[in-house]
């Protein structure tokens, strides 16, 4: 068993939460116990990743999406309802929102961008304060903008695909989550297609009037990555028990 504050630590020291101005608090948000044998990770500290968490044997539970955000008035029904188990439980809750996003090794941004095999990347798309978005160049001469769409489903979810780029696409722009907008920057650098999880209603006429492929793969789908990929780490080097949970969100 290891210190969940040693664990948390390492997270804090790792991820750098204080560098960004994010919507909600990073690390630690719910106090469960002192030592940890089994973590769990998932996306969004929902009630079904919670309940599943602690079926699974969960000591701390490690999220993407945690479960303050913004200015809280008060606890309603739905955030009791998601407090109660974790604390009859004795379960942690930690999360981790923008800094994950942005890591250049553990983040949504980078693995996706792994997965896409990106070379000769660079950052853009700022949020908080740091640069969220990663883009790069496809391997050889690229792909059709189809067979491009399919690739990123095979490592995400079928996108939602506004095809209004080049006949080929070899550069890349990518902002998991929710950031359509960004579009317009991935456009202004040039880029042939820019992906990102959900679209926003004015993002096919923005894709069609920039010249640009807009690719929405997933809030979800394109951020199951580092959550997962932190478990992994925190298993490797702590010798703790890591489990993912999906809970399936075509959003």
């Amino acid at each position: 068993m290891t210190p969940r504050d040693a664990i948390v630590a390492y997270l804090d020291e790792l991820l750098d939460p204080t560098a960004f101005k994010d919507y909600g608090p990073n690390g630690l948000q719910v106090p469960g116990k002192d030592e940890v044998r089994t973590v769990v990770t998932g996306v969004s500290a929902n009630r079904a990743l919670i309940e599943t968490a602690i079926a699974s044997g969960a000591d701390l539970l490690l999220v993407h999406h945690g479960l303050f955000w913004g200015k809280t008035d008060g606890i309603d029904h739905l955030l009791a309802g998601r407090l109660r188990p974790l604390f009859k439980h004795d379960v942690s809750l930690v999360a981790y929102h923008l800094p994950l996003d942005a890591h250049p090794e553990v983040g949504n941004n980078a693995i996706l961008a792994d997965a896409l095999e990106l070379t000769a990347r660079g950052t853009f798309a700022p949020h908080g304060g740091r640069d969220l978005g990663l883009h790069g160049t496809l391997p050889g001469d690229g792909l059709e903008p189809e067979a491009f769409a399919a690739l990123v489903g095979s490592v995400t979810q079928t996108p939602l695909a506004f095809l209004h780029g080049p006949e080929r696409v070899r550069t890349v722009g990518l902002v998991t989550g929710s950031a359509a907008d960004d579009v317009h920057e991935a456009a202004a650098l040039g880029l042939d297609a820019f992906i990102t999880g959900e679209p926003a209603e004015r993002s096919q006429g923005a894709a069609e009037e920039e010249g640009i492929h807009f690719l929405a793969a997933g809030h979800h789908a394109t951020e199951r990555f580092g959550v997962r990929r932190l478990g992994d780490l925190l298993a490797h080097r702590f010798g703790i028990d890591h489990h993912f949970v999906d809970i399936e969100n075509p959003v």
